[in-house]
This record gives structure tokens, C-alpha cells and sequence, in this order.
């Protein structure tokens, strides 16, 4: 078997991280020899960890992409459309495998590329869009492919699990460890992506298309992130013996697949609540295997490398089946808005007026809408004149939280805006 040629498009940190698994391959257990023929990035000056000078080089991606002497087009350029998309689309009409780490490629045009790839007869890959070093993508499409997959949760960002371990363990405000986040690297300099939930979701859109041989539609993700958690309710749900994470989910319903990011109060006991820092985990719940939990690190050249690497060593032998794992005799499934109507505990923050009356007031609004409380925690009142007050209530229809929530609008109106957040269930 001669050595498998691959072509690299893109040399931020995982380009080079694999460039150097590649340089050691002597180390690694590869079914056989792997070959860069060419390279590509938007500078080819620009001072980078590894040599590049002994490969080609290509200004344009594309060109690389078709180039007769790759066997496997790498990408790890990045973005959803663009060039990326261009090169991507381009290796697969010219029948070339491709291997992606590109999460907002897959989960925007994964659908369509993954047809494009079947039309052609070569393999698909992303291990590495998701969940960095977790090899989660091979276990939902090949190791699980005999469960019937119920529910997907988990940890999913790095960043914000950092940010709210950080924030809880220290007793340091959000803006703060962002900051200090940021200069030491483990947040970008722009961390919206992170901290908005959006980089999450498409790794939730992603998964929860394989498990559910769903039809991704990233446009039915509903997405919400960490910037409006602060250190105030950490500290109070912790008092409580809740964490509060930002949990991704995929869940089939009778109408489809309901797949979204928000922040959920987890009792102390929950796995999830118990991965901290910069670590990821997935939790997979499906018959017969019951719940299976990988947790590993979710990002990072070195980890994110493996994962490509991992992809490009099943290149020796392709499969060539369904990037999604999905088959024609599968039930199809639609993504579908999940409408907020879950029944459920909810864990309910409010600033009231330090005054008499106006704790009846909250208790009173609850008790019209049917809400019973399960745990109350109020602090001393703040020199702002407000009294911070926690509320854990006992399984309700999340309208009712909202009706009581706005009938305690008109009675003892709130100092700022109520925090209000779905609790998992202890597992």
C-alpha cells in the first residue's frame, strides 16, 4: 500500500498540530503511511510553530482541493460559507474524500454537502467538529448504531464551562474572568461565538442529526448563552446544591427533533454538573444501552489534530457510507422549534423591594398560577435597597412560571429582570 496524500487547507492551530502528528507518525498507530502534498492558508509568511517550506503550497484552496496528487482534501480554514464551503464543494465533485473539523460548515450546509459526497462515492468526516479529542461522532454513528438514541445532553463549550467554574470557585464576576479568560487564551478575543451558546449549537445540531437520523436545520436550534448568568446566581443555586451549565440538548418528540442551548440548573449530584473547567462531556440516553457519558477535552490544537487524524487514518480503507450514518430505509426526521411548554422545576431569581410585602407578593403571584415552592433562600437586602430572593419550585408548566412572573409584575414590580431557568432532573 503506497502512503495516503493529504492536502491541508488552513494552518491556524490544529493545521500545524497536525502537521506535527504527521512529522511523528512513527508513534502512532496508522494503518499506514500518511503523505502532505500540498498545503494552503491566507498567508504563507506568516510565522507558524512548524516548518512548511519542504510542502507545496497553494494560494488558493480550491486549487489544492482537485489537485490531482491529493488523496484526502483536509479542511480547517473555517466559517460556514466562503472559501471553505467553495473548497469543500470542489474536493467532492472532483471525488476526493474530505476531512472537516468545521462545525458551522457541517451544521449549516452538512446535509447538502453529505448528498453531494454519496453522489460521488467518498467519505464525509467531522469527528473534530465536535467535542475536540471525544471521539463522540464515531460512537453515535458506528458503536451506538444498534441503539435507538433517546436524548442527547451536554457540555459542549469549554469556554463557558471555564467561565462559570472560574466564577463560582473564586467569587469573581463575569466580566472579570472573561477578561483574564481571554489573556490567557482559553477564550477568543472575540468570544461571542462561545459565551452566546451559538458554538454549542452547532455541535448539538450536528449530533443530534446523526442520532436521530434527522434532516438538520440549524434554523430550528434554539440558542441562548452564559453573558446574562451572574456570580449572584451561581453562588445562590450552589447554596441550594444546584450548579448552573450551559447544556446543550437533542431530544426526539413526537413532532421531531427539538435541539437547543441554554443554561439549566443541575442538581450537585447530576454527572454533568460534576465536569468542570475546560472539559466537555456528552451523555447519550438510549435502549438498550441505558445512559453512556464520555467526557474529555473539547478543544485545543493537540486535541482537535487527533481527532482529524483519527478521520484521516480511516481513509486507508473507506467506507464510503452516509456522512450522517443515515440510510435510505431510516426514518426521516424534521428539526422542529421546541416550543417552551415543558413541564418541569424551575429555579426562579428575583430582585424585590427590601419593604414589607413584597416576598408575600412573589409567594401570592405563584400560588394564583398554581406554582408550589418546593425551597425559598432570600439574602439581606443589598444597599441598593434590593433583596435578593431564590425560589425552587416543584414540577409546573413553564406558562405558569411566566404568568406568575407577570401578574408579580403588576403587584410588587422586581428591580430588574427575573432569572428564571429550567432544572434537569437528578440522574
Amino acid at each position: 500500500m503506497g502512503p495516503l496524500k493529504i492536502g491541508i487547507a488552513g494552518l491556524g492551530h490544529v493545521g500545524c498540530g497536525l502537521i506535527e502528528l504527521v512529522e511523528r507518525q512513527q508513534n502512532l498507530r496508522l494503518p499506514g503511511e500518511v503523505k502532505i502534498t500540498g498545503v494552503s492558508a491566507r498567508s504563507q509568511s506568516r510565522n507558524r510553530p512548524v516548518d512548511i517550506s519542504p510542502y507545496r503550497w497553494f494560494d488558493d484552496a480550491a486549487t489544492l482541493a482537485e489537485d490531482p496528487d491529493v488523496d484526502v482534501f483536509v479542511e480547517l480554514m473555517g466559517g460556514s460559507d466562503g472559501p471553505a464551503k467553495f473548497a469543500v464543494e470542489t474536493a467532492l465533485k472532483a471525488g476526493k474524500h474530505v476531512v472537516t473539523a468545521n462545525k458551522a460548515l457541517i451544521a449549516k450546509h452538512g446535509m447538502a454537502l453529505a448528498r453531494l459526497a454519496e453522489e460521488k462515492q467518498v467519505d464525509l468526516l467531522f469527528e473534530a467538529a465536535v467535542a475536540g479529542g471525544i471521539p463522540v461522532v464515531r460512537v453515535l454513528r458506528d458503536s451506538l448504531a444498534g441503539t435507538e438514541v433517546k436524548r442527547i445532553t451536554g457540555i459542549l463549550n469549554g469556554t463557558c464551562n471555564y467561565l462559570t467554574t472560574v466564577m463560582l470557585e473564586q467569587g469573581r464576576e463575569y466580566e472579570d474572568v472573561l477578561a483574564e479568560a481571554q489573556r490567557l487564551g482559553f477564550a477568543e478575543a472575540d468570544p461571542t461565538l462561545d459565551v452566546s451558546g451559538m458554538d454549542a449549537a452547532h455541535k448539538a445540531a450536528i449530533l443530534s442529526a446523526i442520532a436521530f437520523s434527522a434532516d438538520l436545520d440549524f434554523s430550528k436550534v434554539s440558542v441562548s448563552g452564559i453573558d446574562k448568568v451572574s456570580l449572584l446566581d451561581l453562588r445562590l443555586a450552589d447554596r441550594l446544591g444546584y450548579r448552573i451549565k450551559l447544556i446543550a440538548e437533542g431530544v426526539l418528540t413526537d413532532d421531531g427533533v427539538v435541539c437547543r442551548v441554554e443554561p439549566l440548573v443541575l442538581p450537585a449530584s447530576h454527572p454533568l454538573a460534576r465536569v468542570n473547567g475546560s472539559l466537555n462531556t456528552v451523555r447519550i440516553e438510549g435502549d438498550p444501552v441505558g445512559a453512556i457519558t464520555l467526557t474529555g477535552p473539547g478543544a485545543g490544537a493537540g486535541p482537535t489534530a487527533s481527532a482529524v487524524m483519527g478521520d484521516v487514518a480511516k481513509m486507508f480503507r473507506p467506507a464510503i457510507r452516509p456522512a450522517f450514518g443515515r440510510a435510505a430505509h431510516h426514518t426521516g426526521r424534521p428539526f422542529v422549534q421546541g416550543a417552551p411548554t415543558e413541564v418541569a422545576p424551575f429555579f426562579l431569581r428575583v430582585y424585590l423591594p427590601d419593604q414589607p410585602g413584597a416576598l408575600a407578593a412573589l409567594t401570592e403571584a405563584l400560588a394564583k398560577e398554581g406554582v408550589s415552592v418546593d425551597k425559598l433562600l432570600q439574602e439581606s437586602g443589598e444597599e441598593s435597597g434590593a433583596a435578593p430572593v431564590v425560589i425552587i419550585t416543584h414540577r409546573c408548566p413553564r406558562a405558569n412560571m411566566q404568568a406568575a412572573l407577570e401578574r408579580l409584575e403588576k403587584i410588587a414590580k422586581p428591580i430588574d429582570a427575573p432569572r428564571l431557568i429550567r432544572i434537569e432532573a437528578a440522574s
